[in-house]
């Protein structure tokens, strides 16, 4: 299938701070695709650069066939746009918000706008500086789905929202993953990337150090598990389970510390024949787990892999 998105060598510098450094990647028509990475290692950067909000210091990106600076306002037609930091007039409605959106865009379905007003509860009669960041979030998002807009970039969409919300989020992405759209997400929450889209690209100090399937996630989602016990248990009982990639004895060996990367299943039948105190499990932000996973030797960061 034909990219819709297409980023070739994109470099964008802010001085002495980190922009993102020959960045490449293409995203076929119909896929929801992932953009991840922890905050600061230039998502943002490059979503602004293709909604033509900044502009590239050297590279290319486009959007439809269309080239993101020169001709925006053609690519601005048929896109849904969610910035991480919504600004919009809050003296206006959540209602005077969307209605000038509508208006915008030449008018959308007021039923399906009904439905996105009612999925996400929001309430319209209110200024937009009196929502809560949650609230703001919802407005936002409606706008940019309203339209049903044959691609939608979203940057860090679900920031604010409660579980609930997130849940309504993610179906309205299958939806337009299932009517043939296409969804461009950025996040540093694995957990959501993993739920909603089906490829990923990975950025890291500005530069793009894995592109794939979201199966190959795998190898860098680590996580947690600490279990105390009544009496000292071996670590030796886990070392070598299933998705155990370390164990660390806590509390004299009356606990262990485990590190996981896999399922817990086995992890939890072999706890099962000790008497446990507490179990708990704890899944490391993202930045965390870049630490450990890309050294900072520099040459690791560097690489890209391609699918």
């Amino acid at each position: 299938m034909a990219p819709i998105i297409e980023v070739e060598n994109l470099t964008k510098s802010y001085g002495g701070k980190r922009g993102v450094i020959d960045v490449s990647f293409e995203v076929p028509e119909g896929e929801v695709f992932g953009f991840l990475g922890p905050n600061g290692a230039g998502k943002t950067t490059t979503i602004r650069t293709l909604m033509a909000l900044i502009r590239a210091d050297k590279g290319a990106a486009r959007i439809g066939g269309l080239d993101c600076w020169r001709q925006s306002v053609e690519i601005k037609r048929f896109v849904g746009y969610v910035p991480g930091e919504p600004s919009l007039d809050p003296n206006l409605t959540g209602g005077q918000i969307l209605e000038y959106f509508s208006r915008l865009r030449g008018g959308v379905e007021g039923a399906y706008l009904k439905r996105l007003i009612d999925t996400f509860e929001l309430d319209t009669g209110r200024k937009f500086r009196q929502y809560s960041t949650g609230n703001k979030r919802k407005v936002v998002l409606i706008q940019a789905f309203m339209h049903r807009p044959r691609l939608l970039i979203l940057d860090e969409p679900t920031s604010g929202l409660d579980p609930l919300n997130q849940q309504e989020f993610d179906g309205l992405v299958r939806e337009a993953r299932d009517e043939g759209r296409t969804v461009f997400l950025s996040s540093h929450v694995l957990s959501e990337v993993e739920k909603t889209c089906t490829r990923v690209g990975i950025i890291r100090e500005g530069r793009l150090v894995r592109l794939g399937s979201v199966h190959e996630l795998k190898d860098i989602k680590r996580y947690e598990i600490s279990i105390f016990f009544a009496e000292p248990v071996a670590a030796e009982a886990f070392a070598h389970l299933d998705g155990v990639a370390s164990v660390d004895t806590l509390s004299n060996g009356s606990g262990l510390r485990l590190h996981m990367q896999g399922p817990a299943d086995a992890v939890i039948k072999a706890a099962a024949q000790y008497q446990v105190v507490s179990l708990t499990s704890y899944e490391p932000s993202l930045e965390d787990i870049f630490l450990r996973y890309y050294e900072t030797d520099g040459q690791r960061g560097k690489q890209t892999a391609h699918v």
